[in-house]
């Protein structure tokens, strides 16, 4: 069976090169990079490579800026709660509603401990209201967190903009933006923003799960999550995983090499699924409306039909998307990034998210526009909203 894998911003495929780029690390060069003899070093010049890799990915003005962590939790789990135990006087925090689980519900267990958290909204569109944002800012706010790239519908947010008016607002304010979804896919430039932390995971752009790394700009006061060793400068304690550690700094070098190619090819190829979806299937509508949006993610709503039993169809024939985050999957709560862009319940529960790579062709775009016709067709029969249906397709 043809396997046609639209479900990227859940995680990738290992790039070749990373996975080439990482074998020493698991055999032959397995020194631990504390040690002082030859083996050792060897793992210490890699890592100190790869960390200028990932300063020039990010586009940080320092190698030191970065700190190698395990995931995109373990980062903003370091990010939000190192600078709350640095400023433990402020109980006050500014987030979206359409964060990542790994961040949403991270401050929905800091507000169980006392803390006060301001929740902004976004419009129909997907963007985020920066004016209740702003006004929300106050004396007592620690820490303001907003997303880069919506993981569900692909959504920008300025956050550089946001970063630059808060500290206008108030200096002492950090800043840390997820950046999981952005990595990868459009430029960045940290060193000429007013962002304090920008957490990234690694399996997010063709590099192997379990590997991550938080940017903190210098200056940046952060106590550790993980106390124990030095490594890290201190800013993160345990043996560093070396193999992924490579493989991370092959993998994004690799997509800052392909960026152009992310823009333009991705993007067309996105544009033309959409196109087609919307104009294939009656009952299909657009939920990622926003016009700044990162070129590899689509989400489409089908009115009246279940999307559980669509990804089922879906896969049967190979194709592989997503109803949302796959740190909700198996939730039967529909998309709390839908909800709060006020999706009507007609397509909420029907919501399907494809989201594309540099690995994904042209062929894999015309075999998921064959075949999605005819499996929301067969799915439409068994609804149980056969009269608001037939209006639709009448």
């Amino acid at each position: 069976m043809k396997l046609v894998y639209l479900d990227n911003n859940a995680t990738t495929k290992v790039a070749p090169e990373a996975l080439e780029a990482m074998l020493p690390y698991l055999t032959e060069e397995y020194g631990n990079p504390s040690s002082i003899y030859d083996l050792a070093h060897k793992s210490n010049t890699a890592i100190k490579e790869a960390r200028e890799v990932m300063a020039d990915f990010l586009g940080a003005g320092d190698p030191k800026e970065i700190i190698f962590t395990s995931c995109g939790s373990e980062s903003a789990n370091t990010a939000v709660k190192g600078i709350l135990e640095i400023n433990r006087n402020k109980k006050h925090i500014i987030t979206t509603k359409v964060e990542h689980p790994c961040v949403l519900n991270l401050y929905k267990d800091l507000e169980k401990k006392g803390y006060s958290v301001s929740w902004i909204d976004v419009d129909t569109n997907g963007d985020l209201d920066i004016g209740q944002l702003l006004e929300s800012v106050t004396p007592d706010t620690a820490l303001v967190s907003v997303m880069m790239a919506n993981n569900e519908t692909g959504t920008i947010y300025p956050v550089d903009k946001i970063a630059q008016a808060v500290k206008m607002q108030n200096p002492e304010t950090k800043v840390f933006v997820d950046g999981v979804q952005a990595a990868g896919k459009i430029p960045l430039d940290l060193k000429n923003t007013k962002i304090d932390m920008f957490g990234i995971s690694g399996h997010k752009f063709h590099a192997p799960k379990g590997i991550g790394a938080l940017y903190v700009k210098s200056g940046t006061m952060l106590s550790p999550l993980i106390i124990g060793g030095h490594q890290e400068r201190g800013k993160r304690a345990g043996t560093e995983n070396v193999p992924y550690i490579v493989a991370m700094a092959a993998a994004a070098k690799l997509a800052k090499e392909n960026m152009n190619d992310e823009l333009t090819r991705v993007k067309a190829l996105r544009d033309k699924l959409e196109r087609g979806i919307l104009s294939k299937i009656k009952n299909a509508v657009l939920n990622s409306k926003s016009k700044n949006r990162v070129p590899n993610t689509t989400n489409i709503g089908f009115q009246y039909v279940e999307g559980e039993l669509i990804l089922l169809h879906l896969n049967d024939e190979g194709i592989c998307a997503s109803s949302g985050s796959a740190c909700t999957s198996g939730s039967l709560e529909p998309s709390h990034v839908l909800r709060a862009q006020g999706v009507p319940f007609t397509s909420l529960h029907g919501s399907i998210r494809f989201s594309l790579s540099r690995y994904t062709t042209q062929e894999d775009v015309d075999y998921t526009l064959e075949k999605l016709p005819a499996i929301i067709e067969k799915i439409v029969k068994i609804s149980p909203f056969q009269k608001e249906l037939k209006e639709i397709f009448k």
